[in-house]
């Protein structure tokens, strides 16, 4: 699967106001989502082949993505309630 799914649109649908402006407005936000962004890509490219990685690097690469997941709903959260 490529990043279709994996966008931050599609993981917090109904959620585009919030993304948009997060994006626009918070530095620290533009660093999770690029962070987030190559996490993704690279665990793609282990899933798919085209590089080598031991279980324990994907697990540690999956669980570093659920990180940043995690920080960026309660982003999400926190602009809800202001």
């Amino acid at each position: 699967m490529g990043e279709a799914g994996h966008d931050l649109h599609s993981l917090f649908p109904g959620e585009e106001a919030i993304l948009h402006a997060l994006k626009m407005e918070d530095a620290r936000f533009r660093d999770l989502a690029l962070r987030k962004h190559e996490l993704e890509a690279e665990i793609q490219r282990i899933e798919s082949g085209l590089d080598a990685a031991s279980d324990e690097r994907v697990e540690s690469l999956k669980k570093q993505r659920l990180l940043l997941l995690d920080e960026i709903a309660a982003m999400i959260a926190a602009r809800k309630v202001e």
